[in-house]
């Protein structure tokens, strides 16, 4: 039984395909530059690769025919034909509050995507393009769409609504969503598995630290907190993102500076973060090689990111009441050995224990806590195309 991921972006393509008898990857690739000027492929198996291969894709669907046309190539191909795909999987940014869950996509899921664009112009419009490339290619196939904001609509309403007129909430749909939900459900999971206990009876903190970070409160398998909020510039600071902020700063900062809606959101989406505050760079690996050459904004930018995510754990311990394991996950949170052992410093109070000598890896799916530590840690890479994946076969029926 095979089953396609697809994450559609504006100009880009990514795929996997599932072998799902045993889960395995069979291929995977990235197209870029979809409309535009020399569009670029990237493909490979266990026993062929091709990098940035100059190929013809105008739109999306052409780009979606090409991928056909590689998974069912007689030299490098995975399966005979496309008859062997027996659902396609999309990962959807946006599905606000009327999509709780991942479903199989009709028009009126589409007429639901159309809808949220303002809420995800980004995001979106991409998204849906890829699901109408794929029903006019693959009219028999189902689609299912999995949601990054779906995972979050467990949560209450005393966490999601924002203390401003109600009105807007009505009107607008103005409230806290979330983000990186499939990824957050997967690593809980995860943990779960790893503890083996039921997910039901646990409450886990899931720490996805990358260029876009967030933090879940994951109470009995389901988010009850998240620090991501209308937008995808709340709570951590990331990459260029400045995560929480006094809404005061905002109109102080347009008058000192004259600056446009434009320009101040692209301060704080683009300029802000580990990059605004270490004015070195966007990525942690380049920050702390200069924080270990003694840059001194470099530490601050570390420092700052440290406290953040210790501040939401210590938080969603207290919205939980009582924690049972905590999850680093992402590009960061995978492979920042430093920063996940400042974070758990002087977490004891939590029953947390951080073992040294097990905290030293990258990239490895491991509990790093001691064996006497009451609250286990664990790192735990991503894998939100295996979720969209195992999804997508729960609501296919296959």
């Amino acid at each position: 039984m095979k089953i396609l991921v697809l994450n559609c972006g504006s100009s880009s393509l990514k795929y996997q395909l599932f072998n799902m008898k045993d889960e395995r990857v069979i291929a995977k690739g990235l197209i870029e530059r979809i409309g535009l000027e020399e569009p670029l492929l990237n493909h490979e198996t266990d026993s062929f690769q091709q990098d940035k291969v100059p190929i013809d894709a105008p739109n999306h669907r052409i780009a979606i025919q090409r991928v056909i046309k590689e998974l069912t190539d007689p030299v490098h191909g995975v399966m005979e034909s496309m008859d062997e795909i027996r659902a396609v999987g999309h990962r959807v940014v946006h599905g606000g509050e009327k999509i709780a869950e991942s479903v199989l996509i009709d028009d009126t899921v589409l007429a639901v995507l159309e809808g949220c664009t303002e809420l995800a112009p980004l995001h979106n419009p991409a998204n849906i393009m890829g699901i109408e490339a794929c029903r006019a290619i693959m009219p028999d196939k189902p689609q299912v769409g999995v949601f990054d904001t779906a995972f979050h609509q467990t949560m209450h309403r005393s966490a999601y609504l924002y203390a401003i007129p109600f009105e807007y909430y009505e009107k607008y749909h103005v409230r806290r969503y979330g983000f990186h939900g499939t990824s957050h459900k997967y690593v809980s999971q995860r943990a779960a598995a790893l503890m083996q206990k039921p997910i039901e009876s646990l409450k886990i903190i899931t720490c996805h630290l990358g260029n876009g970070s967030s933090v879940t409160a994951v109470q009995g398998g389901r988010s009850v907190d998240t620090s991501l909020g209308f937008g995808t510039v709340a709570g951590l600071p990331m990459g260029t993102r400045c995560g929480d902020l006094d809404p005061a700063v905002i109109p102080y900062l347009m008058d000192k500076e004259n600056l446009t809606i434009d320009q101040i959101s692209n301060v704080l989406y683009k300029q802000s973060g580990l990059y605004g505050i270490s004015g070195v760079s966007s990525d942690m690996r380049d920050i702390e090689k200069e924080m270990k050459a003694g840059n001194d904004r470099a530490a601050a930018a570390i420092e700052v990111l440290a406290h953040a995510v210790k501040r939401f754990i210590g938080t969603y311990t207290a919205v939980m009441g009582g924690v049972d394991a905590i999850v680093f996950t992402a590009g960061i949170g995978e492979n920042a050995i430093d920063l996940r052992a400042t974070i758990c410093a002087d977490m004891g109070y939590l029953g947390t224990a951080l073992d040294a000598d097990r905290n030293n890896i990258r990239g490895e799916e491991r509990e790093i806590s001691t064996p006497e530590s009451k609250v286990k840690i664990f790192v735990i890479p991503t894998n939100e195309e295996l979720m969209i994946a195992r999804e997508t076969k729960e609501i296919a029926l296959l």
